[in-house]
């Protein structure tokens, strides 16, 4: 997993368990710890995430209710899907 990804997926549960979204640190105001072992500083682009937004979908009945089974919001079970798929295409892509 990249730090893009690492901290995007950090965003969503913290959106999800109601927190609120620090403002992202300006570069050039950083405090730095000077006894901190560091060797670099990076910065690392996250998405917020959106809105909800209300769609229809059509999907097979037994997949539907295989769903039902091992989970208990079919929206949130749909969305994650979706993120691992997206996840694994980006690093499909990538290699």
């Amino acid at each position: 997993m990249n730090a893009h990804e690492a901290l995007s997926g950090h965003i969503l549960e913290m959106v999800h368990d109601g927190e609120e979204i620090p403002v992202p640190s300006d570069f050039d105001n950083l405090e730095i710890d000077p006894e901190a072992d560091m060797a670099a500083l990076v910065m690392v682009q996250a998405e917020l995430p959106g809105r909800s937004v209300r769609i229809n979908v059509t999907m097979d009945e037994g997949l539907l209710a295989a769903i039902d089974k091992v989970a208990a919001n079919r929206s949130g079970f749909l969305a994650q899907a979706a993120r691992e798929a997206l996840l694994r295409q980006r690093q499909l892509e990538d290699a």
